[in-house]
């Protein structure tokens, strides 16, 4: 794949990829081994950044994402993130975000998860209303000035809180949900990276997999399943939102390609600072993700796409509330 450069320095292939759900999340539990072999398998396919939390598992999503990439760890990016509270001996959430005076050993705790001894790209995960951003940035800016990190990066952060971050230690990059179906960013943020020269990495650049096309008006999901709880997945909703994904579908069927890439190569043809990090299990879906990289389309499937997107109106939330209140702030 070719390569694009988020922020100043960090030149990573133009599709990268989401780990999140190799520890769950979108039902079912992942076979360990298999997950190690799938993100080897994107190496080999041409993807140098891999993106993961301390949030997920909690710290089990870390220790794979280590794991699978000691073997070529000179040739990859991996990027990490902290906010929320976690108990180091039971690994189980506290219910809250974390201080600027508890970041420091957030970070010492996913380098030794990593096993390695820098972190590429370090996120902050969400805002802490609690204390100014000034004071998370200028912690990052200390572990940047001793090596432990090389980086920083925020997510769904608001436009305003991204400038104050990036005037005490300039930010590399902004992961926020971005895709046909969600263009909140549009809204500020993306004119703010463009104006600062920070990169943008779209996280469920495919709708958290609506935008395969793989999923009707007639889907269910598990207990287990994170879509379960969001408005935008349930019946009425779902029945509504398909108009958007069955037009894709109709684009995508012309260009000789699948919906999913489709998606990704809009997202990609928006700006050249912007690296999509779709998620998957599967191996055949990541050869589909990637394969993305080789869709070209013309300024006038980029307009098409875009007015498609404009003219449906998504039905529901992409959260529960009380997890969407904690964006863009």
């Amino acid at each position: 794949m070719k390569t694009r450069t988020l922020g100043t320095d960090l030149d990573v292939a133009e599709i990268g990829l989401g780990c999140m759900t190799m520890t769950g999340g979108y039902g079912g539990s992942p076979d360990r081994s298999a997950m190690v072999d799938l993100i080897r398998s994107a190496v080999d396919q041409g993807v140098t950044l891999f993106d993961t939390a301390e949030t997920y598992g909690p710290h089990r999503n870390e220790e794979l994402v280590g794991e699978a990439l000691a073997p070529v760890r000179d040739r990859v990016t991996i990027a990490t993130k902290f906010a929320n509270a976690i108990d180091p001996d039971t690994h189980e959430p506290l219910g809250r975000l974390l201080r600027p005076d508890e970041v420091r050993a957030a970070a010492e705790g996913s380098l030794r998860r990593l096993g390695t001894d820098h972190i590429d790209l370090y996120y902050q995960h969400r805002v802490n209303p609690d204390h100014p951003i000034e004071e998370f940035a200028g912690v990052v800016r200390d572990l940047i000035a001793e090596g432990k990190v090389l980086r920083y990066g925020m997510s769904e952060a608001a436009e305003t809180t991204i400038r104050r971050a990036h005037a005490v230690q300039p930010v590399t990059a902004i992961q926020s949900e971005y895709s046909l179906w969600w263009r909140r960013p549009e809204d500020g943020v993306l004119d703010a990276c463009a104006e600062l020269g920070i990169g943008f990495v779209p996280f469920s650049p495919l709708g958290k997999g609506f935008l395969t096309g793989t999923i009707d008006a007639s889907a269910t999901f598990g207990d287990d399943d994170l879509r379960a709880s969001i408005p935008r997945f349930g019946g009425e909703a779902l029945t509504s939102n398909v108009a958007l994904v069955d037009g894709v579908k109709e684009i995508a069927s012309g260009l000789g390609a699948t919906p999913g890439q489709v998606a990704l190569a809009w997202l990609l043809a928006r700006q050249p600072w912007i690296v999509p990090i779709p998620g998957t299990t599967k191996p055949h879906r990541l050869t589909e993700n990637t394969g993305a990289a080789d869709v070209d389309l013309s300024a006038a499937d980029v307009d098409r796409l875009t007015a498609l997107s404009d003219s449906v109106e998504i039905v529901g939330g992409r959260y529960p509330d009380f997890l969407e209140a904690q964006t863009n702030r």
